[in-house]
């Protein structure tokens, strides 16, 4: 018998223009995590959770993991997870979504590692972190909670000091834990980033698995089962995904025509456009930008019904 197929919805976020983070905060994240649990979800940023109290697990893709009060979670983007409380009980988080990438490329000067490197390194790896044993990690993402709450003079200017030590600490974390992987997993990890980093420089154009393959060292073959191994979808619905994903975000322009941005992210007529967004995320473009308009503006979610096997 197949394995269910999971419900995945994208969660896009906009962060306001003269920030660099947005915190979800208050009592409204007091909640049962999980009564939605066939749903995975990613986000457009990187998420950072702090659970005051109750304990639950992570549930990724591949692995899952516990947690507990006292605890930071720090997931990249465009990573598929969801949270599940234990035994249906409540649990306190208040979460932080921050545009990572940016305030490297704008804020930091780094002597000997260069901005791309730092950009993949923060975003190679999750992290449950106890708070009581990484009090330099716990301080900082408290930090930039309470700035947010409170609100008060010259908090962004606080945020950006809080971001620039995260930065550091998330970069000391990554060093402790690759230290501790073998050499293969270092090798299948370095291909897959590879991979990864073809696609997301080429999806405008089209591409081939055999390309992808050979900007990797690796046989088409070999690179499609390490790639569905590790991530946990083909490669072609991957391309695809990244396809939508920017699709979703130049709809948030008016002055740009649904057959144009078909074309801008690499689908060669607009039929292919409309047949590939329906499937990914269940609805037409032009009704996702209908919604998008009349959304808060806050969130938008991009619902995949499904992930793995993508026919």
């Amino acid at each position: 018998m197949s394995k269910e197929k999971k419900q995945i919805e994208y969660r896009y976020y906009e962060i306001p223009g003269d920030h660099y983070c947005m915190a979800l905060l208050g009592d409204d994240w007091i909640r049962n995590y999980g009564e939605d649990n066939n749903i995975y979800h990613f986000h457009n940023y990187l998420e950072i959770g702090y659970c005051y109290w109750g304990n639950g697990q992570i549930i990724f893709e591949d692995r899952s993991t516990w947690y507990k009060g006292g605890e930071i979670t720090i997931i990249p983007k465009n990573i598929p997870h969801t949270t599940r409380s234990v035994e249906d009980g409540l649990c306190k988080w208040e979460f932080i979504f921050i545009d990572l990438d940016s305030f490297i490329r704008h804020e930091i000067q780094f002597q000997r590692l260069g901005i791309d490197e730092v950009i993949k390194t923060v975003n190679s790896q999750t992290y449950v972190i106890n708070a009581s044993q990484n009090w330099r990690m716990n301080n900082i993402v408290r930090g930039i909670i309470e700035e947010y709450r409170d609100k008060k003079s010259h908090y962004k200017n606080s945020v950006r000091g809080y971001l620039r030590a995260l930065v550091v600490e998330i970069l000391r974390t990554n060093e402790v834990m690759a230290s501790n992987l073998t050499l293969d997993e270092t090798r299948v990890s370095n291909y897959i980033e590879r991979g990864i980093k073809y696609i997301e420089n080429h999806y405008t154009e089209e591409i081939l698995l055999s390309d992808v393959a050979t900007s990797c060292g690796l046989s088409e073959s070999h690179f499609r089962r390490l790639f569905v191994t590790s991530i946990g979808m083909r490669p072609s619905d991957y391309i695809n995904m990244i396809r939508i994903k920017k699709a979703c975000e130049y709809m948030l322009n008016d002055d740009i025509t649904l057959e144009e941005i078909g074309y801008r992210v690499g689908f060669q007529n607009t039929s292919t456009f409309n047949r590939n967004f329906k499937k990914i995320t269940g609805t037409t473009p032009l009704h996702w930008k209908k919604e998008e308009k009349s959304n808060s503006g806050v969130v938008h979610s991009l619902k995949i019904t499904a992930k793995k096997g993508w026919k």
